[in-house]
């Protein structure tokens, strides 16, 4: 069964920098798309970044020269680094994989997992 477990997040002062990582585990044949979404107190889940196989990155323009997304094919992991946080960071971030290919059984399936989630803090 094909997992996803986010790692890195904490409390970091403004201005201060955290990186998160994320591993997909399980049987796994390809992933179209990696990335992270966020969602801050209250307000809906919203796309931080995301990266495909080959390397195109799409960001929140909101985080765009401050973030950083970054994936290692082989390993089926994804990071984010994040510089230069700002309150308004703060957020759970959940790391997302989209266009898995997974086998269960004789059957082989296509489709988007996330993980539980990391909190991160940014004090002001």
């Amino acid at each position: 069964q094909v997992q996803l477990v986010e790692s890195g997040g904490g409390l970091v002062q403004a201005g201060g920098s955290l990186r998160l990582s994320c591993v997909a585990s399980g049987i796994i044949y390809s992933i179209d798309y990696m990335g992270w979404y966020r969602q801050p107190p209250g307000q809906p889940r919203e796309l931080v970044a995301t990266i495909t196989t080959g390397g195109t990155r799409n960001y929140l323009d909101s985080v765009k020269d401050r973030f950083t997304i970054s994936r290692d094919n082989a390993k089926n992991t994804v990071s984010l680094q994040m510089d230069s946080l700002k309150p308004e960071d703060t957020a759970v971030y959940y790391c997302h994989a989209d266009g898995l290919v997974t086998k269960e059984g004789a059957s082989y399936y296509r489709g988007r997992y996330w993980g539980p989630g990391i909190q991160v803090n940014v004090s002001s």
